[in-house]
């Protein structure tokens, strides 16, 4: 008999996107034998059904789930009542050759969206679902879930520490127990009720929008200051600023800091998929736009996603927030400045007088003189950089190194060996992680930021030392 906490039910299903109809009913006896399959896998091989049902219709156990969702999915496309522009308007890619073709076809499709009305694709870009990561899209009065991401308000968040750096070598004991005890990793992950934090969040009033949203309030405070799974982190490293930075109260010299990268978990990641189910059945799209679906900001539907995005994303900045205090407070370092980004959110912004709603979903913001924060990997370098305010690009930037590899093929083709070697070679000690978090499923930083020059400027450099990751390889919720 399983336990609890292995069983998938239908909420789990619901938080994946799947309707409260009869094709829940056919995935969950589907999961009734698991078929061997762990609850993480089971639930990525769901994930995936639903994203590409024509991959799955000759895959068993999953051909007859696939075939009803294939099937489903002429049914709605014979409702449509939006067709895309006959071709894609122009956006500007930056960095070419790094990105492969499936992005490249995600960002045309957006591009062809009939709200649609300026673009960009970031040198890190890589496919995702609806708009790709590193794709940053202008809509006109509609927001698109999918165009946010799952990990609504995922971000960056760096503390700056005047500590000499050499304390990273003769007191590493210190900071390692700083991450090993004020952090929680795992996807699904939360504290038990007597080891919860408050913050002043969680007395949102957007939190009694709804039923639904008031839902979720508990789940919001067991997971408040975790950090999740997948690429998410919190590591100690070195801060290089060099020459004048425009960095308020920062001088040029070495510095220790702590980075974190997380979002908004399972708060976030319900919220997409809920506005995202409703946005299918509000605005249906042709079959391969239907990740791309829409919500007009004239009705209750848009505004109360918006609401419920932006309460996500308070949510990721108490987080962030809430993490550093402990382990600053562990250490008894002061914080001497921070910088910090979301990296997946909805921006009300204009382009020539005129007010869009900018998408970034894993891109920086880099308006003219606005810090931002864009990592490497566990042994590349990242880097705080400075805005450029370019027109073209959106006021955007890469959000980091960005995969070359996806987490199956990491998993498959990548040894755990080489991965200690490229530890040991760049000084870097890893507390936890799976192959797919490796340095060679990341793209080269350096090419990436060499793509970017343009778009930012760099003002202080990152190299991390000390990484804390989840030890089960699970992807981000």
């Amino acid at each position: 008999m399983r336990s609890k906490s292995e069983k998938i039910n239908g909420n789990d299903l619901i938080q994946l996107g799947y309707p409260p109809n009869d094709i829940l009913g056919i995935a969950l006896r589907l999961n009734e034998k698991r078929h061997g399959f762990t609850k993480q896998a089971m639930l990525d091989h769901y994930a995936a059904v639903l994203a590409t049902p024509h991959a799955y219709t000759d895959v068993k156990p999953f051909d007859k789930l696939a075939h009803v969702l294939v099937d489903r999915a002429r049914v709605n496309d014979a409702k449509t009542t939006y067709t895309l522009q006959p071709a894609p308007l122009f956006y500007p890619t930056f960095g070419t050759l790094q990105i492969e073709e499936g992005a490249r076809q995600q960002m045309e499709l957006a591009m062809r969206l009939p709200v649609t009305v300026a673009g960009a694709l970031m040198p890190d870009a890589h496919q995702g679902y609806g708009l790709p990561i590193g794709g940053v899209l202008a809509t006109e009065n509609a927001v698109i879930p999918y165009g946010v991401g799952v990990d609504i308000g995922c971000r960056m968040c760096l503390s700056l520490c005047e500590v000499s750096p050499e304390r990273l070598d003769t007191h590493r004991h210190i900071f390692r127990q700083s991450l090993m005890q004020n952090t929680l990793f795992g996807a699904g992950k939360g504290f038990d009720a007597d080891s919860r934090s408050d913050h002043e969040v969680l007395d949102d009033p957007a939190f009694h929008q709804s039923r639904f949203i008031h839902s979720l309030l508990d789940k919001a405070w067991c997971q408040l200051g975790t950090s999740g799974g997948g690429n998410h982190f919190a590591e100690w490293g070195i801060v290089e600023v060099k020459g004048p930075s425009d960095w308020p109260g920062v001088r040029e010299g070495s510095y220790v800091a702590l980075l974190t990268h997380s979002g908004s978990r399972g708060l976030g990641a319900t919220i997409a998929n809920h506005f995202t189910q409703i946005a299918k059945s509000k605005c249906p799209l042709p079959r391969e736009a239907q990740n791309l679906a829409f919500l007009s900001l004239d009705e209750d539907a848009g505004q109360s996603y918006w609401e419920s995005m932006s309460l996500a994303g308070a949510y990721a900045s108490a987080c962030h927030e809430i993490i550093h205090q402990k382990i600053l407070a562990h250490t008894g370092f002061e914080m001497i400045a921070r910088v910090e980004n979301h990296h997946n959110f909805a921006w009300k912004e204009c382009i020539e007088d005129r007010q869009v709603i900018v998408h970034r979903k894993g891109a920086t913001p880099a308006d003219v003189g606005v810090l931002g924060i864009i990592p490497g990997s566990m042994t590349a370098p990242g880097f705080i950089v400075r805005g450029r305010g370019h027109r073209a690009s959106l006021q955007s930037a890469a959000h980091g190194a960005g995969r070359q590899m996806s987490r199956t093929a990491a998993m498959r083709d990548l040894r755990r060996k080489d991965l200690e070697t490229m530890l040991m070679d760049s000084g870097v000690e890893l507390i936890g992680a799976g192959l797919d978090e490796a340095p060679q499923a990341y793209k080269d930083i350096h090419q990436v930021m060499a793509a970017q020059r343009e778009l930012v400027d760099i003002i202080g450099t990152f190299y991390p030392r000390l990484v804390r990751m989840a030890d089960d390889g699970s992807r981000e919720d």
